[in-house]
């Protein structure tokens, strides 16, 4: 059985104010093509389809046709992670085609997509982003509501994998055929994934991430949420999780990213066989520092068709640097003007989604009173943040 791994497209999304909706076409007619030209059975999206809850129409349409396209060649699976409502995204998926299917409810967590072989069968466990404090409660074996926590939430969603999984190896086994071959697709920050500036803040009560070893038991692991491709946990465990990463860089902490897709097989028995296809590059990202006549000079011939971050370090600032720096790079985002003095003496902590926001607010509240938030202060401004980020999803 061959799978194809992919997550976090975000349609609908802007770098720097400039529309990615026809890089991001370039990224889904390649995933066509691969589906095709690979033969694969099955395609993965593990979540962050959209960019935010209520997606342009643009956007929807785009989906919709990629949709289509694929499950010509291929059964598509695919869950909301944290930037899609999944109410949306789930709309009528108990009536769409056995070919495309959308789990998005977390009381459906345990239930598999099965992809049938002569080989024995592949069992795909869709977990949708599960946030705690709407899962605590639903995943709960009891009455009492499980911790307040992403890694208690995953163990539960997991509890039911391994038993319905569990029940259906023992089936297969007495009925003379092979076991089947476990995948879960999960949207989740795990311990030890590099992060980079462009990835939502989903923590809660302080915490953002959950330990590898709560998905012991399955096979692989097709993991959404960070935008780095990455292989997280132990290189000779069992279960492989791994990062498929967004399609496109969509912010410079990226720029030095190989964006991808993972060709996923699964033999009947064996390791799973993993092999990364590079993603398309519409138009790279860079970052280039210098003066201003080093930059309009040779150093900055390379990047002229590059989307750029472009740093200006001349003692004083130079004339029309706005106008400039365009003229020679047409596709500049960022113009800055850092001179060497400057930079020696440093400068404020830039914010940016890689910050921790209860970091920044801590930081302003010792600005203003000149002693850090006590504890009580620290609280609320916790408490404050998660009502937030809880009412942003719910919209």
């Amino acid at each position: 059985m061959r799978l194809l791994h992919t997550s976090d497209w975000h349609l609908g999304r802007t770098l720097h104010g400039v529309d990615l909706t026809a890089h991001q076409q370039v990224f889904l007619d390649h995933l066509v093509e691969v589906v095709r030209d690979e033969q694969v059975d099955a395609v993965l999206v593990a979540g962050d389809v959209y960019d935010r809850a209520i997606p342009p129409v643009e956007s929807v349409a785009q989906l919709s046709a990629a949709l289509a396209r694929l499950a010509e060649h291929a059964v598509v699976v695919l869950t909301p992670g944290n930037h899609d409502s999944a109410v949306r995204l789930g709309f009528g998926s108990d009536l769409l085609t056995e070919r495309v299917r959308v789990v998005a409810r977390a009381d459906q967590v345990g239930r598999p997509v099965v992809l049938p072989s002569p080989d024995g069968d592949v069992l795909v466990y869709g977990l949708p982003y599960l946030d705690p404090d709407a899962a605590r409660r639903t995943l709960a074996p009891g009455d009492e509501p499980l911790a307040r926590s992403h890694a208690a939430v995953l163990g539960a969603a997991m509890d039911r994998v391994r038993a319905d999984l569990a029940a259906r190896t023992a089936d297969a086994l007495a009925a003379g055929r092979t076991a089947p071959r476990s995948v879960v697709l999960a949207h989740a920050f795990v311990v030890g994934g590099a992060a980079s500036e462009s990835e939502r803040d989903i923590r809660v009560g302080g915490v953002d991430h959950a330990p590898t070893a709560v998905f012991d038991g399955v096979d692989y692991v097709a993991l959404g949420h960070l935008h780095g491709p990455q292989r997280v946990g132990d290189a000779d465990a069992r279960t492989v999780l791994r990062y498929a990463g967004s399609p496109l860089a969509y912010s410079f902490s990226e720029a030095r990213h190989t964006k991808s897709t993972a060709l996923v097989d699964l033999a009947p028995e064996g390791p799973v066989r993993v092999r990364l296809v590079p993603a398309p590059v519409p138009r790279r990202l860079a970052d280039v520092t210098g003066t201003l006549a080093d930059l309009l000079g040779e150093a900055g011939e390379p990047h002229v068709d590059d989307w750029v971050r472009v740093t200006v370090t001349d003692d004083h600032r130079p004339a029309d640097l706005y106008a400039r720096v365009r003229g020679r790079f047409p596709h500049a985002l960022v113009v800055q003007h850092r001179p060497p003095a400057r930079a020696a003496a440093g400068t404020a902590g830039e914010v940016t989604a890689a910050r921790d926001p209860l970091e920044v607010a801590a930081e302003f509240v010792a600005h203003v009173t000149g002693a850090p938030p006590t504890g009580a202060e620290a609280a609320v401004l916790r408490r404050a943040y998660e009502d937030a980020v809880a009412a942003e999803r719910s919209a």
